[in-house]
């Protein structure tokens, strides 16, 4: 077996696709059809990823990713109808990884699936495992990022979003390089995914030090730079 994945989709039809494709692909599946249950299902079973519906009874998806989050930092995969632009940006403010839009192509999510358990996995030792710019320092060997000598908590996604920044510093990135470098996959037509996941880091950032998250530039209509300590 490869992964454990927890479905949490209350559509038989879809729950029978996926579960077919996962196990296929040789992943463990484990299925919810509510957000209650999938909340106890991933304290139970403790899942590789979750694939989650938005549109659930009782508790909505995006309550359960509240949930998830509040507990953990376990790689979350939205399912979002077309017409769910908002639910979607708030899914990801709220730590979503990802997500893919209904109807999906299962080949499409299995690839999603397969990037974004790759980057929750620990990376090989680079040449250089530390990084600094100005009082920013990344260790990659401990998985620590630090404002002088305070620990900045950072989940998956923004720990590679600032490796990409500190390996490249005042140099602007733009949003499909930062969809190539981070998320791992070409531009599918939304780069708001990346414009919230870089709300969250300067979020994080601020939560150290103000000065923090003021080297976070953004370019307009170009992209994003990490630039010298402003001190």
């Amino acid at each position: 077996m490869k992964a454990t994945i927890l479905v949490v989709d209350d559509e038989p039809a879809i729950v029978d696709v996926l579960t077919y494709n996962l196990e296929k692909s040789h992943y463990r599946v484990f299925v919810a059809r509510d957000g209650i249950s999938a909340i106890e299902i991933n304290r139970k079973e403790r899942p590789d990823l979750i694939v989650l519906d938005l549109m659930l009874p009782g508790m909505d998806g995006l309550e359960v990713c509240r949930s998830l989050r509040m507990e953990g930092d376990v790689p979350i995969i939205m399912l979002t109808a077309r017409d769910e632009e908002v639910d979607r940006v708030v899914g990801l403010e709220l730590g979503a990884d990802d997500y893919v839009v209904k109807p999906f192509s299962v080949r499409e999510l299995l690839a999603r699936i397969k990037t974004v358990l790759r980057r929750a996995q620990p990376s090989p030792p680079a040449p250089s495992t530390v990084l600094r710019v100005g009082s920013l320092t990344l260790n990659l060997d401990r998985h620590e990022a630090l404002w002088h000598d305070d620990l900045i908590a950072l989940s998956t996604l923004e720990f590679d979003l600032l490796h990409a920044f500190m390996r490249h510093p005042g140099h602007v990135l733009s949003r499909e390089q930062l969809l190539s470098q981070v998320w791992g996959y070409e531009y599918h037509g939304d780069l708001r995914t990346v414009d919230t996941a870089l709300k969250r880091l300067r979020a994080k950032l601020r939560g150290a030090h103000h000065d923090a998250a003021e080297m976070l530039l953004t370019i307009r209509s170009v992209g994003y730079k990490l630039t010298d300590d402003i001190e």
